[in-house]
């Protein structure tokens, strides 16, 4: 197989990828140029929201996390519509505890499904193993 970007499913690869490197740059812009006007975004825990500007927002709301994913594979349908990447996200969070509010390490695994149409993503649907409190916190 020669993957030379002429393909579909080489331009949907292309997409997905230019998309969580710039989740990992925390550059908020190039993700959104990324996106369809209409995208649909699917997060944890079964929330729905359409349209850019409701992503950008989402993008802002997470802007105190600090997140990278790693380990990432990218897989596409022979026809460049569909894409899913999974990964491990290696992250900081606030986390409460009965001494207040601690930043806490975590790896989790995760998921992301995407619909691209005509070189955009219409579509994300994020899954992520949630964060299980150590005991004692």
């Amino acid at each position: 197989m020669r993957i030379d970007g002429t393909r579909s499913n080489d331009r949907a690869t292309e997409v997905v990828l230019a998309y969580l490197s710039a989740f990992n740059r925390g550059d908020w812009a190039a993700m959104l140029e990324l996106l369809d006007d209409g995208v649909v975004h699917d997060f944890n825990p079964g929330q729905r929201q359409t349209g850019k500007t409701a992503f950008a927002a989402y993008l802002q709301a997470r802007s105190e996390t600090r997140e990278q994913l790693r380990d990432i594979v990218v897989m596409t349908s022979p026809d460049g519509a569909r894409a899913a990447a999974e990964y491990m996200a290696h992250g900081e969070s606030d986390a409460p505890s009965r001494r207040g509010v601690n930043r806490q390490r975590y790896v989790l695994p995760g998921g992301m499904f995407f619909a691209i149409h005509e070189g955009q993503i219409a579509r994300v649907s994020n899954y992520q193993q949630r964060q299980v409190a150590a005991p004692g916190s």
